[in-house]
This record gives C-alpha cells, structure tokens and sequence, in this order.
C-alpha cells in the first residue's frame, strides 16, 4: 500500500506545454464506487493496464493499492465500467524540482484540464508555477471518480 498525497489545480494557460516531457493517452474507467472508496481500471497509451484500488475522503491523502493487470482482461472489464468512461492525456511537466501530471480531457470532458501534484511536501504558493489556475483540492465534482459518475463540472461544459 501507499498514501496518495495529492492537490489539485485547473490550469490556467497553455505555458506548460513547452515544458512538457511525456505524453501518456489514458482510458480510464470505474468497477466500483462508494463513499471513500473507488476500484478504477486504468489502460495506458492501448499498451499496458492497472486495477487501483483507493480508500480515505480526506482531501489530500489516501490509501491506494495498484496492480498491473493483462491488457485483454482490462479490455473485457469495460463491460462492467459505471458512468463514463474518461478519455484523457497526460503530460509530464517538472517545476522546481516537482513533477505536475497536466491532464487534459476529451469526449464530453473536452475542454477540462487539472494539474496534479503529489508530493507530501506543503509547497508555498509562490512556488507554485504560473501557468497554474484555481486550486481544486477537496472540490469532489474534480476528481476522476466524479468526472465519471457525476455531472460535468461547469467550467468544463
């Protein structure tokens, strides 16, 4: 097992793009779902695929449990996916010495896209790059398990 220490921000420009490294095409969907809990089946540029398991509803921190799974038994569990499933790239984007995964949506999300920072670290907002828009941590309606169970958040319809 490990913590999950995260926060969440909506981006507000397009400056990050430059600084970008790696590009990762994700499918994403959900097997289960309940309060401080979700089972998620991540497919990984139509290569590789994981079973993650997360637990807690604190904002910043939770339990998670991932297992890399075959790429065909991930392919049949889609049967089973609840809501929709999230089609979204990831870029890679370091930043004084931390590593911001830019991720930006398509399909009915288009037009979405949230910078994670997981690190245990506080990091002041000063140190925080500019290309970063309103901090979203703890706002539900912008996390992955949300996207895919509940409404569009407004800032992306």
């Amino acid at each position: 097992m490990s913590k999950e220490v995260e926060r969440k921000f909506l981006v507000s420009s397009t400056a990050w793009l430059e600084l970008a490294e790696a590009e990762i095409r994700i499918l994403q969907f959900y097997l289960a779902a309940g309060p401080g809990r979700t089972v998620r089946v991540r497919i990984s540029d139509g290569t590789s695929a994981k079973l993650t398991l997360k637990f807690g509803s604190e904002a910043r921190e939770r339990d998670e449990f991932e297992y890399s799974i075959p790429l065909s038994e991930a392919m049949e569990m889609l049967d089973f996916a609840i809501g929709r499933v999230i089609e979204k790239t990831r870029h890679h984007v370091r930043h004084r010495g931390h590593l911001y995964e830019v991720d930006v949506f398509g399909g009915p999300l288009a037009g979405l896209v949230i910078a994670e920072l997981e690190t245990p670290e506080d990091v002041p907002d000063e140190m925080l790059p500019d290309w970063l828009g309103r901090e979203v941590t703890g706002e539900q309606e912008f996390y992955n398990a949300s996207l895919a169970l509940g409404g569009i958040p407004e800032i992306a319809a």
